[in-house]
């Protein structure tokens, strides 16, 4: 599997794409669980808007500028916004970021903002069930 090449990193690098075609960057925190990474973002986001017209992104270990650090792949993204879903990455983001994840939990419920998970996967690999 290749996603080991994100281990030991605190981010990656998400390429989303736009109607013509033009990439957009985004430097991302992210987990990884199984085969699959995840992301918990903004549910009005610009990426989120970008992959629910094309599920196609590119995915990178970068540092927090984005610079990536490994080689970029092809991968696929699906939205999920069960709670379920969102509680499930939530534990998992707070068990690596800790206090700065939950500093910016806590700004994200004062402002009411909504948020949902991309569930990030490499072409033939993502099959399995998503939590």
């Amino acid at each position: 599997m290749r996603l080991e090449i994100f281990d030991g990193h605190q981010y990656l690098n998400l390429e989303t794409f736009r109607k013509d075609g033009r990439g957009v960057k985004t430097p991302v925190w992210f987990v990884r669980e199984g085969d699959a990474l995840y992301v918990w973002t903004q549910a009005d986001s610009g990426k989120v808007k970008r992959i629910r017209r094309s599920g196609r992104v590119r995915i990178a270990p970068s540092d927090a500028r984005g610079n990536p650090l490994g080689e970029w792949l092809e991968a696929r993204a699906q939205i999920q916004a069960t709670p379920e879903a969102i509680r499930h990455v939530q534990g998992l983001m707070a068990a690596k970021y800790g206090l700065l994840f939950h500093g910016f939990r806590l700004l994200g419920k004062l402002r009411r903002v909504r948020y949902v998970t991309l569930r990030l996967t490499l072409p033939g690999e993502d099959a399995q069930p998503s939590p």
